[in-house]
């Protein structure tokens, strides 16, 4: 928990994400990445110079399988409030609407639940559990799928929202984060849905596993030329362009 703290705290730093008396709200999906984040924020706000409080809150798509309560007692444990908002994106997605292509409008949708709860809760700032690999991997969808250089940045401010989101474990591999999870026991919720694994974002997580066999600092040029070029947002504090650990 302390090295992954430590790289989380070092992402934060270097793109100023947290602003002192800040409240964060974060994203939780049940899965391992947001479960990590949540634990990783609430151990960094105990001696964080900057004072800031959190706030989980789920997004549950109406999967009936999805049981929630043990991420509640997570949370009570770790004194975060918890809000859960239930939601039928599920019947809307699949069965109203019958997307061929759900991920994308299902991303939107959900963010914008997100929002509104934030809204109603008086919060402007989430936190989301994207890591180093989601990072390359966006990059290279960008590149293969639509011929841009381009990925998410890693503080975004939606205007037509009010709200700020941030990043904080862009320097923790996913790797690292399975670790955390095992070693805790993370009370990590099982996704049904049925794109989970037909994605092109699965099709690049395996390309990328599989090139990286033969090129086993794959990641760490692309993310390191993400930094240089640098892409909007993320040219970091100069020190962060040493080698991740």
């Amino acid at each position: 928990m302390q090295r992954f703290t430590g790289l989380l705290r070092r992402c934060i730093d270097d793109y100023n994400m947290i602003e002192d008396g800040e409240t964060i709200a974060v994203g939780v999906s049940g899965g391992k990445d947001s479960l990590a984040l949540l634990c990783s924020l609430a151990a960094l706000r105990r001696f964080y110079p900057k004072k800031f409080d959190l706030h989980a809150v789920t997004v549950s798509m109406g999967f009936e399988e999805m049981d929630f309560s043990p991420v509640a007692d997570l949370c009570r444990d770790l004194g975060v409030p918890y809000t859960v908002r239930e939601t039928e994106l599920k019947k809307v997605i699949f069965e109203d609407r019958q997307e061929k292509n759900p991920c994308a409008l299902c991303s939107k949708m959900r963010r914008g639940i997100l929002h509104d709860v934030m809204t109603e809760l008086g919060i402007r700032k989430i936190a989301l559990g994207h890591h180093y690999d989601d990072a390359v991997e966006t990059f290279l969808l960008s590149l293969f799928y639509e011929g841009r250089i381009s990925c998410f940045m890693p503080v975004t401010y939606m205007s037509r929202a009010g709200v700020t989101q941030i990043r904080p474990m862009l320097y923790v591999s996913e790797n690292t984060v399975k670790s955390l999870a095992e070693r805790y026991e993370l009370p990590v919720v099982e996704n049904p849905c049925p794109m989970d694994e037909e994605s092109r974002r699965h099709e690049i997580k395996a390309l990328v596993a599989e090139l990286s066999q033969r090129y086993p600092d794959l990641r760490s040029k692309v993310f390191g030329a993400m930094q240089r070029l640098p892409l909007e947002g993320w040219e970091p504090a100069e020190y962060a362009r040493r080698p991740l650990p």
